[in-house]
């Protein structure tokens, strides 16, 4: 596991490609992938030449002051079972302490694997003081309109259940 590079947009793209046909992750322009490159981790699996094949990723998302968001996390079939997602969520968790965020934010269709991570359902209490609301609302980010279960984005996220984690 490493921190994305800027090379590594292409099979990102190529993870979450056939999730977004499923209609599990959303699908983004090549642009949006480039502009948040720093926030994604990826995970390679070397095959028995060396050769490194993308196999994870998954980014942290920062939200506010004391909130972030797992975003985009997505394994190949390949590696599926074998610790990855959870690899990955880990190190996420880990990357949102090291920036002061006490409360971890997913949007999922995969209730169980994020409630084994120590995530809960979210109820409608499980947001944020009104002055913060009304700065959230300032926000073109559609995970923070997700967050916010704003009406708006509920055509796209129809299905999937907000959790979230206290760190």
């Amino acid at each position: 596991m490493r921190p994305a590079r800027t090379g590594d947009v292409r099979g990102i793209r190529g993870l979450i490609g056939p999730y977004a046909v499923d209609g599990i992750l959303i699908s983004k322009d090549a642009v949006d992938y480039y502009e948040a490159v720093q926030e994604f981790l990826v995970v390679e699996l070397l095959d028995e030449r060396g050769d490194a094949t993308l196999v994870g990723c998954g980014a942290m998302h920062v939200m506010w002051e004391d909130l972030g968001e797992v975003r985009t996390l997505a394994t190949d079939p390949v590696a599926k079972g074998r610790g990855v997602g959870r690899m990955l969520v880990d190190a996420l968790l880990e990357r949102a302490r090291s920036l002061g965020i006490t409360r971890v934010f997913c949007l999922t269709f995969e209730v169980d694997f994020f409630r084994r991570l120590g995530f809960e359902v979210m109820d409608n209490q499980d947001t944020v003081d009104p002055e913060v609301f009304s700065e959230l609302l300032r926000s073109h980010d559609e995970g923070v309109a997700e967050f916010l279960d704003l009406a708006r984005v509920k055509p796209n996220t129809l299905g999937n259940t907000r959790m979230i984690r206290q760190l």
